[in-house]
């Protein structure tokens, strides 16, 4: 599973808003990989940010 998927996976499993290094444990990805990947998927339009450092899926 590429870590996209991943991380989609565990944000809309959450009740709430995470953050990249709660993504990062939660997923046991680098957070590296984790903070490049949500910037990418900011961009595609699949995440928004409702307060900053924030993720969560876009309805």
């Amino acid at each position: 599973m590429e870590a996209s998927e991943q991380i989609l996976k565990q944000i809309s499993k959450s009740a709430k808003p995470l953050k990249g290094g709660e993504i990062a444990e939660l997923t046991g990805i680098d957070k590296k990989i984790v903070d490049k990947t949500l910037k990418k998927l900011m961009a595609e339009g699949k995440l928004y940010s409702p307060v900053r450092c924030f993720y969560d899926i876009k309805k």
